[in-house]
């Protein structure tokens, strides 16, 4: 069926806590070691999870995150009450010690939708540089290799910035060969740690989505994540890759030879605040998990009322109120640009997102 994005969100990422074991260079969350005060209780988790089934069907996919959601209490519980009033879940655990082979089966038993795992660099030094703790790389491929193995689909999530954008053919062909289902890219938004990183700049951020375009061709479904002008690059597909985009696909063809597979880069025409909803570990809720404007409080108002009502999902939706470049673009409705990094850039989420090269007529 149609999705209806006035009516329900598609997604809704739930950050269960800011603890984890991991002290990443460019997180989001700036997580840190122990839980922070004022998380939402585990009746106030279940209660939640049981206004996500009120929606009826489909349900919105629950997507458990953090810090680290093996370090959220209680989470089994959590699970089990998702399972049981048939709301759909994904993990995205963080790789230390905690996520263990007996703990990927468990996930594959209780019937996960997916996990998603980080990878960041081609390289140990590289990747492990960027998560602060040693042997994360190698760790982190050898869970790849064990979810293929017991057939628990699994995404990769690599965050490109300028200091990686070389690095990922590389990237694409291991977790290609180690049979992940999905490689999620997301394009760096300053926001949290990842404020002190350097992004790509725009012309590169073009190139990489036409290297993601081909990327798709090899049996791996491709997604980006702030970065929804991915679409209309996929929608161009321009004939002749020049500069960097031509030395990026010269790199995995040279990998991985001609394409294999039909393209499998389709995806909702989602965006911040239009199918995507994000709840952090004390309840507020906002359009997404890189754009911290605040729309509202679980323990003051249900989900349903936030997504539906409040002014700024509203407006989020509506593509025809963006400004700028984004506001009179012809690909507005497919695209509308990272709202996140349109409010990083000029302190209004409908602003025009700096990341994208085009330029309407």
């Amino acid at each position: 069926m149609a999705w209806d994005f006035e009516a329900r969100p598609l997604l809704v990422f739930w950050e269960t806590t800011r603890a984890c074991g991991l002290a990443c260079k460019h997180c989001r969350a700036s997580a840190i070691a122990e839980p922070l005060p004022g998380e939402l209780t585990h009746e106030e988790g279940l209660a939640f999870i049981d206004h996500l089934a009120s929606f009826g069907r489909p349900s919105p996919i629950l997507i458990l995150t953090g810090g680290d959601v093996l370090r959220r209490g209680r989470l089994w519980e959590l699970i089990d009450r998702a399972n049981e009033r048939g709301v759909p879940f994904a993990l995205s655990p963080s790789v230390t010690p905690l996520l263990t082979e007996e703990m990927m089966r468990r996930f594959k038993d209780v019937g996960t939708h997916s996990i998603s795992l980080s990878l960041d660099s081609a390289t140990a030094e590289g990747h492990d540089g960027l998560r602060g703790v040693p042997g994360t790389f190698d760790r982190t491929m050898e869970l790849i290799a064990y979810a293929n193995e017991i057939d628990l689909k699994i995404q990769i999530n690599t965050t490109v910035m300028a200091s990686n954008v070389r690095e990922l053919p590389l990237i694409f062909e291991q977790i290609q060969r180690a049979g992940a289902d999905v490689w999620e890219v997301f394009f760096l938004i300053s926001e949290g740690r990842g404020s002190q990183m350097v992004p790509a700049s725009p012309p590169d951020v073009e190139a990489v989505c036409e290297f993601l375009v081909a990327s798709a061709n090899y049996g791996v479904t491709v997604r980006t994540v702030e970065a929804p002008f991915f679409r209309r690059v996929a929608l161009e597909q321009p004939e002749e890759p020049r500069g960097l985009a031509a030395d990026l696909i010269a790199d995995l063809r040279a990998r991985l030879g001609p394409a294999t597979h039909r393209p499998r880069n389709r995806s909702a025409n989602t965006r911040d605040g239009k199918g995507i909803v994000f709840i952090n570990y004390k309840g507020e809720v906002t359009p997404s998990g890189f754009l911290p404007t605040v729309a509202g409080n679980l323990r003051e108002q249900s989900l349903r009322d936030i997504y539906c009502d409040s002014d700024i999902f509203r407006r989020l939706r509506q593509a025809d109120a963006f400004q700028g470049r984004c506001g009179i673009c012809p690909h507005r409705d497919l695209c509308g640009g990272s709202r996140a990094r349109a409010y990083f850039a000029s302190g209004d989420p409908l602003g025009e997102d700096p990341a994208c090269v085009f330029q309407p007529d």
